[in-house]
């Protein structure tokens, strides 16, 4: 894997440990010279990461959308910044120029763009794999939706299996590398 999309918060949470996640990605990311592809903000935990991967010699890929460039406020540091129309563009650009899919903590958006991405490989639009990070427990509750969901025949045990849920972000990426959709 070259390249990695992660989507998360544009907020940092109120908890410590979703911005401890963030740099930890972040370190890991660059120590392994995987480029993050991200949503191309400088605030919240999207700051967070970035600002990890670049001040830890990795490279970080932007892209946002014209009408979030100032309400995101766009990092204007990154190795490259897109910005695009619309939100359906972000989603396309950042899985055209990702290998694998992490999703980190955060609001509805970051749901948005992670079910997207899921959906697509459900379907065949694409065969990456796709991670979450599982930090402080935040993705708990929706695991147990899967099962629910997979329990009663809404979806299948092999599309549950497509999200791979880790909290060690080592473990994480290593499961990501050994996986196909």
């Amino acid at each position: 894997m070259n390249r990695i999309a992660v989507f998360c918060g544009s907020r940092l949470g109120n908890h410590d440990a979703y911005k401890q996640g963030a740099i930890a990605l972040g370190k890991a990311l660059a120590e392994q010279g995987i480029t993050l592809v991200y949503g191309g903000s400088s605030v919240g935990l999207m700051g967070v990461l970035a600002d990890t991967v670049l001040e830890n010699g990795g490279e970080a890929i932007g892209v946002i959308p014209n009408k979030l460039v100032e309400r995101e406020v766009a990092h204007h540091n990154l190795t490259e910044l897109h910005v695009v129309e619309t939100m359906h563009k972000r989603k396309a650009k950042m899985a055209e120029l990702s290998d694998a899919f992490i999703t980190m903590p955060g609001g509805a958006g970051t749901m948005e763009e992670f079910f997207e991405v899921y959906t697509w490989a459900q379907i065949g639009i694409h065969n990456k794999p796709i991670g979450l990070l599982n930090v402080n427990q935040y993705y708990t509750p929706l695991i147990s939706l899967f099962d629910h969901m997979v329990q009663e025949k809404f979806l299948t045990q092999d599309n549950r299996n497509m999200a791979i849920l880790e909290e060690n972000v080592e473990v994480l990426l290593q499961r990501l590398s050994k996986s196909h959709v």
